[in-house]
């Protein structure tokens, strides 16, 4: 097992693996309402087995090597977490995504776990391009995106239906050459 610090002590970035399904429905429970404004986790995670079956689906990614899952504790507790819904190393090229409860905003966790998983990418495992789709609606995650310096490519139109709504999905990417370009 192993545990990043994400800047100081309370707060860490580790594995999300299907042992931890309980803490992780616990977890969702506590955010259902926020983190489901904009994405789909909290409506596929709804029971024990759920959250298991959720888990595992990340761990049979990670062993296939096509995407990955890591959870965002903060003082000890499951607050949020990051992960690549899609990596593809051959082509290199992944997506990377987030997800936090409300009691966790505003200290930076997202942005410092995303850069974690973007530096392993890039520097580990030769990803030419990061992809971040994110709902238009969505200005935290869209802030996210630019502090991480990506650059918005466009926006696809009324492109994914989320709870009776369409929503519009702007794709933001960043680039290896400017990643390791970019100011420490």
């Amino acid at each position: 097992m192993f545990a990043v610090s994400l800047g100081d002590d309370q707060a860490q970035l580790r594995p999300l693996e299907p042992w931890r399904a309980e803490e992780f429905l616990a977890h969702m429970d506590r955010g259902r309402e926020h983190i489901g404004r904009y994405v789909g986790l909290p409506d596929v995670v709804t029971d024990l087995d759920s959250a298991r079956a959720h888990l595992q689906r990340y761990a049979d990614k990670q062993a296939a090597d096509t995407g990955r899952i890591y959870g965002i504790w903060l003082d000890g507790t499951l607050v949020g977490g990051v992960l690549f819904p899609n990596f593809d190393a051959a082509q290199g090229v992944c997506e990377a995504g987030c997800w936090l409860e409300p009691s966790a905003t505003g200290r930076g966790l997202v942005t410092h776990a995303t850069r974690v998983l973007i530096d392993w990418a890039v520097e580990e495992r030769g990803i030419h391009r990061v992809e971040w789709y994110v709902s238009a609606a969505n200005r935290p995650s869209i802030k996210v995106a630019q502090r991480l310096g990506m650059t918005r490519e466009g926006v696809l139109r009324q492109q994914y239906a989320y709870r009776s709504e369409r929503q519009d999905i702007e794709i933001w990417s960043l680039l290896a050459d400017e990643w390791r370009g970019r100011p420490s």
